[in-house]
């Protein structure tokens, strides 16, 4: 082995630990069911902000007035957090979809299929291949009734406006990649973007999309993907409320502005959770990336 693997603790020793670093554990009953219910690794990652901060980087030991209860709350709110934020996706997926099927569906009714009608990154490199043999595996394995319909009627050959239905947020991402670039331009007009912003966009939100369905942690998370971010001045909206956009207030205010642009889905969703964002003096909104008064920095966030 590498190295020895650490050491494992019952519950009521893992408690126990907390308390001897400083944290207010509260009842140990309630203390020790709430590790039952959730992985201790798991909440690591609330009480972290937490911890000592000294020249070596964060210490085990915690700051005075620590609160397990306190963790709770943050990771709660980022369980609401995370529901919503997949909730808020959700339209907008539908709506990259339908624009990139119906305008790819005016080249070519199967243009997803043929290289040579799409765009020169489906042309060069691997990546349009292994796209196409992981939509061929899917096509084949689904169960879908418009499938079946066209199984029966035409096949299994689908339009590319059906086909789009078959993907996840990724294998679409890629798709828009694919596409040539007046139709890119197209779908990205409607939201207001230019090509390689949503293409960066799309990236980004695929990850944040990752993380809510795995139940990864948003709160003080900085995010893998910078979006590319409009000319200044054009969407004065999004440069009041974004001043770092690869922390999850500015992830969370790229779904904002598409909800606004693409005009789906409901604006007031992730308000009223940012809304119930707990008071924890030690850990204010502002690690999520929010401006202390992020409800009046814009008109995104004022619904």
């Amino acid at each position: 082995m590498a190295g020895a693997v650490k050491e494992y603790r019952p519950y009521d020793q893992q408690v126990g630990l907390l308390a001897q670093r400083g944290m207010d554990v509260g009842d140990r009953h309630e203390a020790v069911a709430m590790l039952r219910r959730v992985n201790c690794y798991r909440l690591s990652g609330y009480w972290y902000p937490f911890r000592v901060q000294a020249a070596a980087g964060r210490q085990d030991d915690f700051y005075p007035g620590t609160r397990l209860a306190d963790v709770v709350s943050l990771y709660d709110f980022d369980a609401r957090l995370r529901a919503a934020t997949f909730t808020a996706l959700a339209p907008i997926e539908l709506a990259i979809r339908a624009l990139l099927g119906h305008e790819l569906g005016k080249v070519d009714p199967c243009a997803h299929l043929d290289p040579g009608k799409l765009g020169p990154t489906a042309r060069s490199g691997p990546g349009y291949g292994r796209w196409l043999d992981r939509y061929e595996t899917d096509l084949r394995q689904s169960r879908e009734d418009f499938v079946n319909h066209h199984r029966q009627r035409y096949g299994g050959r689908l339009p590319v406006w059906a086909a789009v239905e078959l993907l996840g947020w990724g294998a679409l991402t890629y798709l828009y990649g694919f596409a040539p670039r007046d139709v890119q331009d197209k779908v990205a007009d409607a939201c207001g973007l230019s090509a390689p912003q949503l293409t960066t966009w799309l990236k980004a939100l695929n990850l944040v999309r990752n993380t809510c369905a795995h139940h990864g942690r948003l709160f003080n998370r900085v995010h893998a993907i910078t979006p590319k971010r409009p000319r200044w001045g054009r969407h004065p909206d999004l440069d009041a409320a974004v001043a770092e956009w690869n922390r999850t207030f500015g992830q969370l205010t790229l779904i904002q502005f598409l909800l606004d642009r693409l005009q789906v889905g409901r604006k007031t969703l992730l308000p009223a959770v940012l809304k119930s964002f707990p008071s924890v003096r030690a850990v204010p909104i502002t690690h999520l990336g929010a401006a202390s008064d992020w409800q009046s920095t814009s008109t995104l966030w004022s619904t």
